[in-house]
């Protein structure tokens, strides 16, 4: 790619003394480098951008959801996902643009602050952080369901219910791991997404074809809308948290290689493989047992339908997969959190500490800590649909807002802003993402919408007692 510029000099300081980072001059394929000071190194190519987009996504989306989106929308809950995914998509073209005219670790945070100002970008850094720690936290609950799922297949039987327990042992892990250094991360995100679409390819191949009889069994269609259109949009706002993970490839865009070329392919790619997922996983699964009986399942209803379709072996392999998804969907975002505070540190709204980097293995230790500490307090909660729903509020502001920030450095043209990849169809594209993102939210239920705007509200306030005089907005 070669050098690039990458932006405008923040100023201001903090209550601490603390200015903000002085911007790198130039980005390389290599490194971001600003004189003799080499930042985190770009260990991560085309495959390991992919395997952590489509690794976050293929979770929830498939493992956790398909019993609780079938029994509010019914069959209808696939379009539930086919409309999560085209939000997904609408705001993924913005964002890679962005992500080559800035690519630095902080993704949609460091976009925002830059268009919009300190204030906007403090909100969605503080909130990026949080939803991705809420997302964690879903994502590690629902490995402790198929963990325990495991345990009961095998006949074992522990008097207690270890759901928690399960969650938060592999929330220490992952984040030990993530310490351990990115490259060990993504070599290890690589392996278990290829596995996973490995396993998922001969299941769903083998459902689609018994759906329409292939196999000599009879299915006796369900009114498509069973439960009416209206749930289909909750749905929608509930499960969009299975598309977080596009977002999360910019997050981490700091470590990517070749990032102009990269980036977009990760992201864009990442959206519409796991689409089309989605939405054959939520056909097959409600042509198996109808809409109404999957529900009854709960987090494990794959499971169940494995079972239909091939008995102990199929149970047991989506177990296997289930393990796998929740597993890289908890790793991505755990890796992806502590990049949104090692970012928010470097640009002083958060104490200097925080994006301190380990001489040993090359990662923000401290950010890491930052991000598995309030994942392990979450997921004592074990409120699954709750935890989903504040991470897709969070995340859907941010996507809102960055549609919005592409719109406004356009049309004021810095002469810092020249991405390599330009989002087609402007601007229509990111004027309706935007509405998009912020219209999925009033179809959330009231208790997430109440904890996701105190939590802005709050992330607001902690930008006025530490962080007011720190200006981010790009110069112009």
């Amino acid at each position: 790619m070669g050098d690039k510029p990458v932006g405008p000099e923040p100023t201001g300081r903090n209550v601490d003394g603390e200015a903000p980072v002085e911007q790198p001059e130039t980005v390389t394929d290599e490194a971001i480098v600003h004189d003799e000071e080499t930042e985190l190194e770009r260990t991560i190519g085309l495959v390991g951008g992919l395997a952590i987009g489509i690794g976050t996504m293929i979770g929830a989306g498939i493992f956790v959801f398909p019993g609780l989106a079938a029994s509010t929308a019914g069959p209808a809950a696939s379009l539930s996902f086919a409309i999560g995914g085209g939000i997904a998509l609408l705001v993924a073209l913005p964002t890679a643009e962005l992500a080559t005219a800035m690519p630095r670790s902080g993704g949609g945070y460091y976009f925002i602050s830059r268009g919009l100002g300190t204030a906007a970008g403090a909100i969605v850094g503080l909130g990026l952080w949080l939803g991705l720690v809420f997302a964690a936290a879903f994502y590690l609950v629902g490995l402790g369901h198929y963990a325990t799922a495991v345990l009961a297949e095998a006949g074992v039987e522990l008097g207690v219910d270890p759901v928690v327990a399960i969650g938060l042992l592999f929330g220490l892990a992952l984040t030990a791991l993530s310490i351990g250094g990115t490259e060990n991360t993504a070599k290890l995100q690589n392996g278990v997404v290829g596995a996973l679409l490995v396993v998922l390819t001969v299941f769903l191949t083998y459902g689609v074809l018994d759906a329409f009889g292939a196999f000599g069994g009879q299915n006796t269609p369900e009114a498509f809308f069973s439960q009416g259109t209206f749930p289909v949009l909750t749905t929608a706002a509930l499960v969009f948290t299975s598309y977080l993970g596009f977002a999360q490839v910019a997050t981490v865009a700091g470590e990517i290689k070749d990032p102009g070329r990269n980036l977009p392919l990760a992201m864009i790619g990442s959206v519409l493989v796991v689409t089309v997922f989605y939405v054959v996983t939520i056909f097959v699964a409600t042509s198996a047992f109808g809409a109404d009986r999957l529900g009854t399942f709960g987090e494990t209803a794959m499971v169940e339908v494995a079972r239909e379709f091939l008995g102990l072996p199929g149970a047991v392999a989506i177990l296997f997969a289930g393990l796998l998804a929740t597993f890289s969907s908890a790793n991505a975002s755990i890796l992806s959190a502590s990049r949104a505070v090692y970012a928010l540190s470097r640009d002083a709204l958060l104490p200097r500490r925080a994006s301190e980097v380990n001489l040993r293995f090359g990662t923000p230790h401290v950010a890491l800590f930052a991000a598995g500490g309030p994942i392990l307090v979450l997921i004592a909660t074990g409120r699954v649909e709750l935890l989903a729903e504040v991470a897709s509020f969070l995340h859907l502001v941010m996507y809102g807002l960055i549609c919005v920030a592409l719109v406004v450095l356009r049309r004021r043209n810095p002469t810092w802003y020249t991405p390599s990849y330009r989002v087609p169809g402007y601007p229509a594209v990111p004027a309706v993402g935007a509405v998009a993102s912020f219209g999925l939210i009033a179809f959330m239920q009231p208790a997430s919408i109440v904890v996701g705007a105190v939590l802005m509200v709050l992330s607001y306030l902690w930008y006025r007692y530490y962080a007011s005089g720190v200006t981010l907005k790009g110069a112009l």
